[in-house]
């Protein structure tokens, strides 16, 4: 008797560890405050393992600042949100030789919001007063697509076309 109950205990105890341990390993179907469909978040990233986030994005405040989706301390997806008093000319920001905007390859892409998109990552911009700004940019940048590596322009792009007007919906524009 007192095996079957160590037995069950201890069946019990696997499940509710593997249960748990679980969570981590699947895409979040949020990510930096903005829902998104995981089935769009999967193609950019390669590992499947222990995923978190790291934020300092404050809506309400609208103040310029990064979040990234981390597997384990590697990120493998990077944001910068950022409200401006100005038009941003995502160029600009895209071949800028500093690494907080920079896209490799950029292309422009026909889309409801001025957008660029590159083999690592895009950018977009919108008008959208806030106490922050009368323009909201979004940099989206994978760091784990090497920069010859072309084959994810139009998975970011998918992914750049559901996640930007989405976090559209959760700034508060006015």
């Amino acid at each position: 008797m007192n095996a079957r109950r160590i037995l069950v205990v201890l069946l019990l105890s696997i499940l509710a560890f593997s249960c748990t341990s679980s969570t981590g390993h699947e895409i979040p179907k949020a990510i930096c405050g903005t829902p998104v469909d995981p089935a769009l978040t999967r193609p950019l990233v390669n590992a499947a393992d222990d995923f978190h986030e790291f934020t300092r994005v404050e809506r309400s405040k609208a103040i310029t600042a990064p979040c990234a989706l981390l597997e384990g301390r590697d990120p493998v997806l990077e944001f910068r949100f950022s409200w401006d008093d100005t038009k941003t000319d995502l160029m600009y920001l895209a071949l800028d030789t500093g690494t907080i905007s920079r896209v490799t390859e950029p292309r422009s892409i026909d889309f409801a919001y001025k957008t660029i998109v590159g083999t690592d990552g895009a950018i977009s911009t919108t008008p959208c007063k806030t106490d922050g700004g009368d323009y909201f940019t979004l940099t989206v940048q994978v760091p784990q697509i090497g920069l010859m590596d072309h084959t994810h322009r139009k998975d970011i792009e998918k992914f750049m076309r559901a996640y930007f007007p989405a976090t559209i919906k959760t700034l508060g524009c006015r």
